[in-house]
């Protein structure tokens, strides 16, 4: 049980540095790209941000963690099988998401831990012990991350089109340079929030399925301190690493303006909190690239390019079955050989 218990976790840790150094470059990559912020500058306030919102938003509101550790269940086998079988899980994620950095893409790291979660459950008990009711969440979080990141992007690209006199004047260009860091700095820190409490659920099922820990009489945990903690660091480690590979991409993906980048920022922002203090996760890459794709478009859609917007939503779309499927296979071996 302590080995099983050391390797959960040391995977945990490894889940979220890595979800860091490739998710995180999605909240700078637009300040990066319009030259609002430097690059190592941007990955410095990133760090930090992304720490303060992973620890700060889980001692306020923890609803989004709440709901990654009830969206499956391992209970359907012996207390051994339930340890491999997350185990498994947080393999294939880690498996999945380096692959995605090593080919620069983008990839959502929500979706490989929904996806691999479930995998491997549903290896361990079928569809019985996949939560309806949480996976629901889930894809109100797909749809409203495309609606609002690309609808609310090209709104208010339209609306600062009709109100600012030449938003592209030297004079708009210095002024929108110091709110789209301003839109980073939010960004890194709701980013923190989002993708910190989801991995966070994670590492309290790590800690209930080996017997360390209850549930509260809600059926929840309270998340420790130091479990807060210790997140948050790995997070921000994990972001201080970098991720250029990715910024190149999301950065390309369109050519923007400065108060193009900060509608991207803004609107993205503004999504990830609202859908957290209700519980629901919502993917920090889909809804930025969206909304990168909504202020391109708002401006001029051929500066968009579409061939990187559809080779992204691909990666999306295949990283459900795909993540899923291994997390499935990878567990059904672990569970002969272990």
């Amino acid at each position: 049980m302590n080995l099983a218990l050391v390797i959960t976790l040391v995977l945990t840790m490894g889940v979220i540095f890595v979800n860091g150094f490739t998710d995180a470059p999605n909240s700078i990559a637009t300040a990066i790209s319009t030259k609002a912020l430097k690059p190592k500058t941007a990955i410095i306030i990133a760090s930090v941000m992304c720490f303060l919102g992973a620890l700060v938003m889980t001692m306020i509101n923890s609803q989004v963690a709440d709901t990654i550790s009830h969206i499956v269940s391992f209970e359907d086998g012996t207390g051994s099988q339930s340890r491999i079988a997350l185990m498994a899980a947080l393999f294939s994620i880690v498996t999945w998401a380096l692959g995605a950095w090593w080919f620069g893409i983008p990839t959502s790291e929500s979706h490989a831990l929904v996806a691999g979660l479930t995998g491997s459950a549903m290896a361990l008990g079928g569809l019985s012990s996949v939560n309806g009711a949480e996976w629901l969440k889930v894809g109100i979080g797909l749809v409203v991350s495309t609606v609002i990141g690309f609808g609310g992007g090209w709104i208010l690209t339209k609306l600062l089109q009709l109100f600012i006199k030449n938003p592209t004047s030297k004079e708009n260009d210095r002024r929108f340079k110091g709110w789209q860091i301003f839109g980073a700095v939010m960004m890194s820190f709701v980013h923190g929030m989002q993708d910190g409490q989801k991995f966070m659920g994670v590492f309290m099922l790590g800690l209930f399925y080996n017997n360390l820990i209850g549930q509260n009489p809600g059926g929840g945990f309270d998340i420790p301190l130091w479990v807060m903690i210790l997140c948050s660091v790995t997070i921000g480690l994990g972001v201080s690493a970098g991720g250029m590979r990715i910024i190149d991409n999301i950065g390309d993906m369109a050519q923007l303006e400065t108060y193009q980048g900060f509608s991207a920022d803004v609107t993205a922002a503004g999504a990830l909190l609202g859908a957290g203090l209700f519980g629901v996760p919502m993917s920090t890459t889909q809804t930025k690239t969206t909304a990168i794709m909504g202020v391109g478009a708002a401006r001029d859609p051929e500066t968009v390019k579409w061939k990187t917007a559809k080779e992204m939503v691909l990666a999306w779309v295949l990283t459900f079955p795909g993540c899923l499927a291994i997390a499935f296979l990878i567990t059904k071996v672990f569970l002969i050989i272990l």
